[in-house]
């Protein structure tokens, strides 16, 4: 493994103002295509894959954590790696199938499909629908305005779905509701993922999940929603913003907030409401919002959500060596790749030409460092949890629940710098220095706590 604790600074990458210029057809070309281009990047990524599940220790949610030494997630792990044996073999001896009668190959097939289905369910409940433990975060009237959502990513079952909802639960002082995306299998639910980014196919998640964020969304109890995505979760995400975006009036449309971790989705729609809009963002890109007030170039006045979009705010959190991530967001968003573990990240990655830029909206924290799973990679080490200073134990309260996050200034990815790379940026021009936490929306989410513009 190359030397991954070197300090860089977060890149940070303003939300895409759109405008007439052309981008590339990152999905809506041909489905054959695109198969094709994310094979090719696939293998060029290759490299990365073992950073996935990479730093192995430590665990720093403890139980919460997928690769902490419990024996649910000891069982989770063991049934994961019959999977890609089992997935490994049938996938090596598909060439084979040529060789033998038609009704043979379809036999062997069906079985193999149908033991995986078999297999895969011991890591899967029966239902779609899942909610974190009360005792993790129990209903505030203070947010009771709220709703929270959540898809997960790849390989992930009934068990680490609940950690993932608990841990979200403690973050953020809010309950969660999880939409379950079932696991076949790693190398499987990668071929779901072609599938279903390329063909814009919706699995049944997907229709449970547009079904209850719309429903969400028509509920006058309900002023704000809380979208979460992580990994293949962030493409389904997508598709089910694409149906929103198409179907739902605007004013409820501004209920709405996504946060992706791991994207791995192929595009992000997010429209400015009216031109005049657009025509804001190209003067500050990177401006927390934007308030177009006035007529622009003889537009007409809007009124609207300060951000000036459709969905109010999408932000994305990304590491470099997360493998994912490369070949999702980082793949459509920076205009160089990332081709080696100790390449940086460009400085000038903003300044991309647009006319060969994919259509993927929203706010981009691109940090230096490995690992993709939710909690111990990307929660872990956004937002740490509070230890005892001697025996370095999380601190819990009566119920075994950690208490809430450390708040320090220890925080090395909050904390930490980020660098803003624009000439025309209002937040102080070219290569300002800012702390993470200075442009990130989710931080302020923290601990119960609500964003400053509550009143906006």
């Amino acid at each position: 493994m190359a030397d991954t604790t070197r300090l860089e600074p977060t890149r940070f990458l303003a939300s895409q103002p759109g405008g007439t210029t052309a981008v590339t057809y990152s999905y809506t070309d041909m489905p054959w295509r695109l198969i094709l281009s994310d094979a090719y990047y696939f293998f060029r990524y290759l490299w990365s894959l073992p950073y996935v599940l990479w730093p192995l220790v430590p665990a720093d949610s403890e139980e919460l954590s997928e690769l902490s030494p419990t024996k649910e997630n000891l069982w989770c792990v063991g049934i994961h790696a019959v999977l890609i044996v089992l997935q490994s073999a049938f996938l090596l001896g598909l060439p084979f199938l040529v060789a033998v009668p038609v009704w043979v190959a379809g036999l062997v097939i069906t079985g193999v499909l149908l033991v995986n289905k078999g297999v895969a369910s011991l890591l899967n409940g029966e239902g779609v629908e899942y909610r974190s433990e009360e005792k993790y975060a129990p209903e505030r009237p203070e947010h009771a305005g709220e709703r929270w959502i959540y898809i997960n990513g790849v390989s992930v079952g009934s068990h680490w779905m609940q950690m993932n909802l608990n841990r979200l639960a403690v973050t953020f002082k809010r309950p969660v509701i999880g939409i379950h995306n079932k696991t076949s299998g790693m190398i499987f639910d990668i071929l779901e993922c072609l599938v279903q980014r390329n063909w814009g196919y919706a699995t049944r998640d997907v229709r449970v999940g547009y079904r209850i964020i719309k429903q969400t969304l028509y509920d006058q109890r309900y002023h704000k929603i809380i979208f979460i995505l992580h990994s293949q979760g962030a493409i389904e995400g997508s598709l089910i913003l694409d149906w929103l975006l198409q179907e739902l009036p605007q004013d409820l449309l501004a209920k709405l907030e996504v946060y992706s971790f791991g994207n791995a989705a192929n595009h992000f729609n997010n429209p400015h409401r009216c031109l005049a809009a657009q025509d804001q963002t190209f003067g500050h890109p990177h401006s927390p919002s934007h308030s177009p007030s006035s007529p622009i170039r003889n537009h007409m006045p809007c009124q609207m959500h300060p951000s000036g979009r459709a969905i109010s705010h999408i932000e994305h959190y990304a590491h470099t060596l997360d493998f994912v991530a490369l070949w999702g967001i980082l793949r459509f968003v920076m205009p160089t790749p990332i081709t080696s573990p100790t390449e940086s990240t460009p400085l000038n990655a903003q300044k991309a030409d647009l006319v060969t830029r994919p259509r993927f909206l929203g706010r981009v924290f691109i940090h230096p460092r490995p690992g993709h799973l939710l909690v111990q990679h990307y929660l872990d080490g956004m937002f740490p949890l509070q230890k005892d200073p001697v025996t370095g134990k999380l601190l819990r309260d009566e119920n075994g629940v950690p208490v809430g996050l450390d708040e320090s200034e220890g925080n090395k990815f909050m904390e930490g710098e980020v660098i803003v790379y624009d000439d025309d940026d209002e937040l102080g021009g070219a290569d300002r220095r800012l702390k993470v936490k200075q442009l990130s929306r989710l931080w302020e989410y923290r601990n119960g706590r609500s964003p400053r513009d509550e009143s906006s």
